[in-house]
């Protein structure tokens, strides 16, 4: 009955911050169009719930580039555009994504999907790594509030992160995603808790 509960939240509350945020779409579409040559959109391949690949979409933040679907960015990556810069810092990038949870590929809290090739590749590395996929990926999640966001330098990085999604999981409530919503929605407003 909770995962009923959760996807009923996941179409109403990605429905409802659709409709709110128009003038963000319209603004952040406007500034990406206007300052780099591409598309306003990014689509990435990326693993969702039983391992099973759906297209993720992002407002781009880079130029367009070969290694987008290999390389992960760091804060320093030349790729980033200045206008990149900005709505990854506070993670506008990640709105298209509400449409993902419209499809059903994503809910809004989960653990977040990563690259195919990084589930490739750390699938190898960590024992425990498939096993974040028995539940959709989310827009945010245990393991972003706990501060396991952004780039993994190293196995040790992706191990704490995987190790808060599996958390997450097994732990699962409607109250335990009501107190990540929350903080999420915080900490992008830059207020402290």
């Amino acid at each position: 009955m909770q995962k009923g509960i959760k996807r009923l939240f996941d179409i109403i509350f990605a429905s409802v911050a659709i409709i709110v945020l128009i003038p963000v779409w319209i603004i952040v579409s406007l500034w990406i169009a206007l300052t780099s040559p591409g598309g306003v959109l990014f689509r990435q391949k990326r693993t969702g719930r039983d391992g099973k690949d759906f297209n993720m979409y992002k407002f781009r933040s880079m130029v367009v580039n070969d290694e987008a679907d290999t390389l992960q960015a760091g804060s320093t990556d030349p790729r980033i555009t200045p206008v990149g810069r900005f709505i990854r810092q506070s993670s506008i990038d990640e709105l298209p994504q509400l449409f993902n949870v419209i499809k059903g590929d994503m809910s809004i809290i989960g653990p977040r999907p990563h690259m195919v090739k990084h589930t490739e590749m750390y699938s190898e590395l960590i024992p425990n790594y498939m096993a974040r996929h028995r539940m959709k990926p989310g827009l945010t999640g245990y393991a972003q509030i706990k501060g396991f966001r952004g780039a993994t330098p190293n196995v040790e990085d992706m191990q704490r992160r995987v190790d808060a999604d599996n958390y997450y999981i097994d732990h699962f409530s409607l109250w335990m995603d009501l107190k990540i919503l929350t903080q999420t929605i915080l900490r992008m407003l830059c207020l402290k808790l």
